[in-house]
């Protein structure tokens, strides 16, 4: 194992080229996986071409400070309301450069991390956030701001996220190795296949999703919000609290959200930001109910005796999209061994299972297992050219039984957890 720079070090660029930091960075950039970058090289090529030189390689620019990212490789990827998202992917050796730089940069700022942000940080996770949201609802802060921000990975300001860089981080080259990962060119395609560059170093904005330093980055920014809000007692003045995940937060309130979020648009505004106006809103959760991390939180009712209480539950959009991966796997034209597609459908069910776990599960898991169940039916009917429906030989029993679907209903939690 290695030791990171102690909070507040002055020289830490040494310690992203140590042998140790950027073995271990290969290793956690491997185990992501991800598609290679504009130059083509993949891990399986890296490895046979020898992994000691290529590390050996990056180890002596990064000494020589002739280290230069390479452009990163731009793809669009369906966003699940509709549209597209962009995903930049750096090469691996800039992917491996920026981990070996995480792991020693993620220590000193973790320490000024806001307590209610739980984006992309060590031991937190969406999971927590969700339960914190749960735990003020339940306190009574049903005032909520539900919050969208205008393309933020995007629109982040270069001068003032490095100047946030800059208050704990006083090594030179650490400070232009962040510039150059800021400045770097992105490629892609256009419909012929042909390659169009753009940004660089007179781009001024944003950092690229898909790189690995960009979510530390991002919580930099957003931390300058967040600890605005907490220096000037804005917990107190608005009886509220935010709940941050990367770019998506929630201010929960005791009746004054209307404050509180015209407070937070003035904000924003004065760091470079947007709110998405359009998206942005405020909801009574006593009475309505409002999305955040793919929950739906507000009203539920206990099924047996009609109790109302503020729950949460599997959104619409998030069982959507688990409908749209389990007909991508039941395609008709696919014709993967029955083990095998059963395996990649249960791996998906219960991943998905695994993060929607809490709250009211019951309604969601029933219409999941539901069309799961069709899904499963059709196809196998499909393949095996049952003349009738299939519902005999393709029992609800059969399906979860012997041909071994997984069923969620069996993790279905307490309504009221």
């Amino acid at each position: 194992m290695f030791n990171p720079a102690p909070p507040g070090a002055g020289l830490l660029y040494d310690k992203v080229y140590r042998e140790d930091i950027l073995s271990h960075a290969y290793e956690l950039a491997k185990s992501n996986q991800g598609a290679p970058g504009v130059d083509g090289h993949s891990f399986t090529g890296i490895e046979a071409a020898g992994l000691e030189e290529w590390l050996n390689g990056i180890r002596n620019d990064l000494r020589a400070k002739t280290y230069t990212p390479q452009a990163v490789r731009r793809v669009k990827i369906p966003k699940p309301g509709g549209g597209e998202r962009p995903l930049g992917i750096p090469t691996i050796r800039d992917r491996v450069v920026q981990t070996a730089a995480k792991l020693v940069l993620e220590p000193i700022f973790e320490a000024d991390f806001d307590p209610n942000a739980y984006g992309y940080r060590p031991k937190r996770s969406a999971q927590d956030a969700i339960r914190k949201v749960q735990e003020l609802l339940r306190e009574g802060y049903t005032d909520v701001v539900d919050a969208d921000l205008s393309k933020y990975f995007d629109t982040i300001p270069h001068r003032e996220l490095l100047q946030c860089v800059a208050r704990r981080i006083v090594d030179r080259d650490m400070l232009h190795l962040i510039k150059m990962w800021l400045k770097v060119p992105v490629e892609e395609r256009d419909e012929n296949g042909k390659p169009r560059v753009s940004g660089g170093k007179k781009n001024m904005r944003g950092t690229p999703q898909g790189g690995v330093i960009s979510p530390l980055l991002a919580n930099l920014y957003m931390n300058r919000f967040l600890k605005y809000w907490r220096i000037t007692g804005r917990s107190e003045f608005f009886q509220a609290q935010v709940v941050n995940y990367a770019d998506d937060f929630v201010i929960l309130s005791r009746r004054k959200a209307a404050e509180a979020l015209e407070w937070t648009r003035g904000v924003m505004s004065r760091i470079g930001l947007t709110l998405n106006d359009a998206k942005t809103c405020i909801r009574q959760a006593g009475a309505e109910r409002f999305d955040f991390l793919g929950y739906t939180f507000g009203p539920h009712r206990v099924r047996k005796d009609g109790y109302v209480f503020p729950g949460r539950s599997p959104s619409k959009k998030s069982v959507a999209r688990l409908r749209q991966k389990v007909g991508d796997i039941l395609v008709p034209g696919n014709m993967t061994p029955w083990p095998d597609v059963r395996d990649r459908l249960n791996a998906t069910l219960r991943g998905w299972s695994n993060y929607f776990g809490q709250g009211d599960c019951y309604p969601a898991y029933r219409a999941v297992n539901h069309y799961v169940y069709e899904r499963v039916r059709i196809f196998l009917r499909r393949r095996h050219k049952v003349p009738s429906l299939g519902t005999a030989r393709f029992s609800d029993a059969v399906v979860f039984g012997k041909l071994g679907v997984l069923r969620l209903m069996t993790k279905a939690k307490s309504s009221v957890s």
